[in-house]
């Protein structure tokens, strides 16, 4: 049971560093805690654990312009933040997760502005029926986060112009483009400020946990082991990765997400596979990943692999009917 709260407050704008101080708040949360974290990047791309950088963002356009790419811990798919974005993130214990509680904080914080808020599918948050926060989730042994974004006043052309979803996934949702569906909170209520919506949060998450709130104060050591992991997280090899120089790929949209298998053969057996997904389950491409290795390549043998995997079975079924549909 939650029995004390606390805040921090970034005041960095770069990913890498409040990625790491991410990271770090999750791995010091006490028992009995919950700590809301409030920062921002600018502009920033922050893809999910298991995506394709290539494939989600214009990567050289972003960094042409100045931009940077990052990749959290989470799953789920890529998002843009600008200094006109708040993100939060609530870390706690995993026996003190309480989604629901969670979210009803942002929504009474949308209340205080004026805003009314309802959660939608699997990690979107609505006003007016389009979407202002886009949510994720992790958790290690012990601790647990969800994190998210608060569109307050982001530059939507940029938010467009970075972007690259899959044409499957913009099918599937009926949309001509990634703008059409988002809204910024201050076209809801045009006074609202980053700073004020940050004093909306402090004041509803003191209102639902029902807890004086008190601040982080981060000691010198933790603010080097901060700076170290964030070296870690802007590298590129942690970005990027190494796609294969694969021999089969196939993909697919689903309701529980997009996903992307790259599968590389040799004498009929796969070799290496490489699975990419923006599947709130940061979890699954890994598994996917061990079971296709040393499968006989063809679809049955797959199939019967995947079917054993340790995965929820709306993803089996749906990936044994996709590859039901190649020619292998």
């Amino acid at each position: 049971m939650i029995q004390s709260i606390r805040v921090f407050e970034g005041n960095s704008f770069d990913p890498y560093t409040n990625l790491a101080t991410e990271k770090l708040l999750l791995d010091t949360v006490q028992t009995g805690e919950c700590i809301l974290y409030l920062w921002q990047n600018q502009n920033t791309v922050v893809i999910g654990k298991n995506q394709n950088a290539w494939a989600e963002c214009r990567t050289l356009l972003l960094e042409q312009e100045g931009g940077k790419l990052a990749r959290r811990l989470s799953g789920g798919g890529a998002v843009f933040h600008d200094v006109g974005n708040l993100n939060f993130t609530f870390l706690m214990c995993k026996e003190d997760y309480d989604l629901d509680r969670q979210v009803e904080v942002i929504r009474q914080a949308c209340a205080l502005a004026g805003i009314v808020a309802e959660k939608s599918g699997r990690n979107d948050l609505l006003a007016e029926g389009r979407k202002f926060s886009g949510n994720a989730f992790y958790q290690d042994r012990l601790h647990a986060y969800h994190h998210g974004t608060l569109m307050v006043a982001v530059d939507r052309d940029k938010l467009g112009r970075y972007l690259s979803p899959p044409k499957a996934k913009l099918e599937a949702k009926g949309v001509a483009s990634v703008r059409s569906r988002v809204v910024n909170l201050t076209e809801l209520a045009p006074e609202l400020t980053i700073d004020a919506m940050k004093q909306y949060m402090k004041q509803a998450f003191a209102q639902v946990y029902g807890c004086p709130v008190s601040t982080v104060v981060l000691t010198r050591t933790q603010q080097q082991q901060i700076s170290d992991l964030a070296s870690a997280y802007s590298s590129w090899e942690y970005l990027y990765g190494s796609p294969l120089p694969f021999s089969f790929q196939c993909e697919g949209h689903f309701p529980w997400g997009h996903i992307q298998l790259q599968l590389d053969a040799k004498a009929g057996i796969v070799t290496d596979a490489k699975v990419y997904s923006d599947a709130m389950d940061w979890t699954m491409p890994e598994i996917l990943e061990q079971v296709l290795v040393g499968c006989q390549f063809e679809a049955a043998a797959l199939q019967q692999a995947l079917a054993a995997a340790l995965v929820a079975a709306e993803i089996r079924k749906d990936l044994h009917t996709l590859l039901e549909e190649q020619i292998l």
